[in-house]
């Protein structure tokens, strides 16, 4: 067993890779991630950027998609397209063995849509029927229009990852859009799955840098604590969600937990441990997806026990110690929303630039 197999199989965290690249499918590297222990794969614009602009393997299915007439953002979904479903065949045997608790792929809706609940959806919609394979995830961002949209897609029986999460507050509408949304849907609701994934490490480097701006011995002790600690209190809100009356009610009907999913896991700041989001936040009904290597560093000395809620009392005085040496986390949380629907906007702006240049530039091209 490697300490992967072991997070999940012990602990009930499931690994998931947080990349996606064309040579990793062809090339067997994501099979050999899955023999790992990888569970699962997440992808968002940002990825599929650098995947796509910084290697040569797209380039021939680019040409002869442009050469068929297809404009250059039709081009860029048919790969995205291609790359997910021979992905899914990857995952797909362990969705199978976990009965749809694993196994799941994501893709992103276009970030333009983030503030568009109609338009939303409408994609969603679009890329379920486009790869209607049972271990898809759309990943729809956790804005306010974004989580009106969650609501009325789980609604219609659509599997969804809920993106970019970054406070308590959101996550509290993310999960009831979750538990109203099957409670309006009168299918089977054990085909319906979803993760919420709340953004850590971001979180830290926010308000590291408020604190760094407050200056204060006592702001500058509370510096790489945030993100843990907000993260293990909403781990308590899930748990404090997922039971009671109502809840039992739509599991009666087969319906699953929305587990928590800690994303942006990747430690930005040298001076942390490079397993620090991951071996804090451990515990069951979660997913923790991470980039290759810090799955690589959680292999070779990451920490196997449960610490995600070892001591949310502790967790609640550091969020308030934060506070009160004034950093306004509702604040953070606002800025890290619009800063995350900036970047994948402004990765797929960059990708679609760059496509159309090779478009122009190909054989019958414009150019």
């Amino acid at each position: 067993m490697t300490r992967l197999q072991d997070l999940y199989y012990e602990q009930g965290q499931s690994p998931w890779l947080d990349n996606l690249r064309r040579g990793w499918i062809t090339g067997g590297e994501l099979a050999r991630w899955v023999e790992r222990g990888v569970r699962g794969v997440t992808s968002n614009p940002t990825i599929f950027q650098k995947a796509i602009s910084s290697s040569e393997e797209y380039d021939a299915e680019f040409r002869e998609l442009i050469k068929g007439g297809q404009p250059v953002d039709a081009a860029y979904w048919a790969m995205v397209t291609d790359d997910i479903e021979h992905a899914l065949g990857i995952l797909r045997p362990v969705h199978d063995e976990s009965a749809g608790v694993d196994g799941y792929v994501s893709v992103e809706v276009a970030p333009e849509l983030a503030r568009d609940c109609d338009g939303t959806v409408a994609s969603a919609r679009d890329l379920h029927d486009r790869i209607a394979e049972p271990n898809l995830y759309v990943k729809v961002p956790a804005t306010s229009e974004g989580v009106d949209a969650i609501r009325i897609l789980i609604g219609e029986g659509r599997s969804i990852n809920v993106t970019l999460i970054f406070g308590l507050d959101r996550y509290h509408e993310v999960m009831e859009a979750y538990i109203s949304g099957l409670e309006a849907y009168d299918g089977d609701l054990s085909q319906i799955a979803s993760v919420a994934s709340f953004f850590v490490s971001r979180v830290d480097t926010e308000v590291d840098r408020r604190l760094d701006a407050i200056g204060t011995d006592a702001a500058l002790a509370l510096r790489g604590k945030a993100a843990v600690a907000q993260a293990q209190l909403a781990y308590q809100r899930f748990v404090e969600t997922f039971r009671g009356p109502r809840w039992q009610a739509l599991a009666d009907r087969g319906a699953r937990v929305q587990r928590p999913l800690w994303a942006s896991t990747s430690t930005k700041n040298p001076d942390y441990p490079d397993t620090l989001y991951v071996d804090t936040l451990i515990g069951p009904d979660t997913v923790n997806t991470m980039p290759e290597a810090t799955l690589d560093a959680f292999e070779d000395h990451g920490t196997l026990v449960r610490t995600v809620d070892a001591d949310p009392d502790a967790a609640q005085r550091t969020l308030d110690a934060i506070e009160a040496v004034g950093v306004d986390l509702d604040e953070v949380s606002r800025v890290l929303e619009d800063q995350g629907v900036a970047t994948f906007a402004k990765s797929f702006d960059e990708l679609i630039t760059a496509l159309e240049a090779k478009a122009e530039s190909a054989p019958g091209g414009s150019g």
